[in-house]
C-alpha cells in the first residue's frame, strides 16, 4: 500500500506498518497533554484539537508525508481532520478506534504519566452529578430531579452533535494539561520531523 493508496480510515496494524515502511510518515496526537502523558504512540506528537484551529495553516505546509491522526476512540481526530481539510490537507488518515483500538491491539505505547481518560472523566463526572442529583430528589426535594435532567439532556446533544461541553471544561483543568504542551514548538518539530 502506498501513501497515494491508504484509505482514510487505518487499522491499528495499518498504521504500525505504514510507520515502519515510511519513517517520513507523522502521527498527531489530538487528545490533551494529561492523556498523550498517559500513553502515545512512539514519535507521536501532541497538538491538543482545541488548538488545531490556529496551527492549522502551519500544520497544512509541515509535511507531504502522510499523517495519521489519533485520538482515545476517534471523534476527536475526526475533528481536527475537518479543520486541517479546510487548509488543502490531503494527507490526512485517522487511527480507527484510536488509542482504544491501538492499546487492545498489543502495540507499543510509551507511558509517561497514568491518567484517566477524558472520556472516562466525562463519563465518571456525568454519573456522580446525576447519582446526586437523583439522591437529592428522592431525600431532600423533588425539584432536584432537574440535576440529572440537565446532565442527561447535555449528554444527548453531545450525542447528536459530537461535541462535549462537560469534555471541553475538564480538559482546561491542571490534571489534563501536561508540563511541556507548547503547540507551536510541536508543529515546529513535526516539520523537521524531530520530537
Amino acid at each position: 500500500m502506498t501513501p497515494a493508496t491508504l484509505s482514510r480510515n487505518l487499522a491499528p496494524d495499518s498504521v504500525n506498518s505504514l510507520l515502519t515502511r515510511l519513517p517520513t510518515a507523522r502521527v498527531l496526537d489530538v487528545r490533551t497533554p494529561g492523556e498523550f502523558e498517559s500513553a502515545h504512540i512512539r514519535g507521536a506528537y501532541n497538538v491538543p484539537v482545541e488548538t488545531i484551529a490556529e496551527h492549522a495553516r502551519e500544520i497544512g505546509t509541515a509535511t507531504e508525508a502522510p499523517i495519521v491522526l489519533v485520538c482515545q476512540s476517534g471523534n476527536r481526530a475526526r475533528k481536527a481532520e475537518d479543520t486541517l481539510r479546510t487548509v488543502g490537507m490531503s494527507n490526512l488518515h485517522i487511527l480507527d478506534g484510536g488509542m482504544n483500538a491501538w492499546v487492545a491491539a498489543g502495540l507499543d505505547v510509551v507511558r509517561v504519566r497514568k491518567r484517566i481518560s477524558l472520556e472516562r472523566q466525562v463519563r465518571i463526572v456525568a454519573g456522580a452529578v446525576s447519582t446526586m442529583g437523583g439522591m437529592l430528589a428522592l431525600l431532600v426535594n423533588p425539584l432536584f430531579a432537574a440535576i440529572p435532567a440537565a446532565v442527561g439532556s447535555g449528554l444527548v446533544f453531545a450525542g447528536l452533535t459530537d461535541t462535549c461541553a462537560m469534555g471541553m471544561l475538564l480538559a482546561r483543568l491542571p490534571y489534563n494539561r501536561g508540563a511541556s504542551c507548547d503547540p507551536a514548538a510541536v508543529v515546529r518539530a513535526l516539520a523537521t520531523g524531530r520530537g
